[in-house]
């Protein structure tokens, strides 16, 4: 009855997503989320047993693609959004996700920062980029950030770092494109289970701080 309608969700039937990083963690909750909901999705990882894992969680579900490669490489982002326009020609959802594990400066090579950099940053707006180009008047971009841009803590400096860049690029994006009919979300999550956490915790460690709720499950 009209006592629920405030509840209902927009169905989400036919649009089409990209989803980088959907190969595991939360990128990969989101895409079998999406798929499940009649979404058709491609994605991208950087390990092909990863990938195949996750395209066949999403088939399961729904339906999807991907493609195996490295976001950080000066191509990477081109080489993805074309391998998407392949398969579903234009998309309206962009779900920027792919990101690897960083630390403080002082404990990283300068190799490891521009890698970071690259990845964490750099192709979260050559993506966003990429997708406004082919939303042209209606989409949605969300960007899965951290709430490590408000903890700011030393021992993640360049992580942090990062993470803040994007919350900044996000709000800012958000008044940009919104005029054209883009809307702008980001995502700003708690510690949450994942591979990229395998530095820190191990996947039995994580399930116990899953259980004593002091991490989150990508699927939250």
């Amino acid at each position: 009855g009209l006592a629920e309608a405030h509840t209902e969700m927009p169905s989400l039937r036919g649009r089409k997503a990209i989803v980088t990083g959907g190969t595991t963690g939360i990128g990969r909750a989101i895409a079998v989320l999406l798929a499940s909901e009649g979404v058709r999705i491609f994605t991208c990882g950087r390990d092909p047993q990863h990938l195949q894992d996750g395209l066949a969680r999403i088939r399961q579900v729904g339906e999807g693609d991907g493609i195996n490669l490295d976001l950080a490489d000066e191509d990477g982002v081109d080489r993805f959004v074309a391998a998407a326009r392949d398969y579903f020609g234009d998309f309206d959802i962009a779900v920027i996700n792919a990101a690897v594990p960083a630390q403080g400066l002082t404990t990283m090579s300068a190799d490891e920062v521009r890698y970071a950099i690259a990845t964490d940053f750099t192709a979260y707006l050559t993506t966003a980029k990429a997708a406004v180009d082919v939303m042209k008047d209606r989409g949605d971009i969300i960007f899965v950030g951290s709430v490590s841009a408000h903890l700011l803590g030393g021992g993640s400096s360049v992580y942090a770092g990062m993470k803040a860049g994007i919350a900044g690029f996000a709000e800012a994006l958000r008044k940009e494109v919104a005029p054209k009919g883009i809307k702008v979300r980001l995502i700003e999550p708690a510690k949450t289970g994942a591979d990229l956490q395998y530095e820190s915790y191990t996947a039995e460690e994580q399930a116990e701080e899953n259980r004593k709720e002091m991490m989150l499950r990508a699927e939250d």
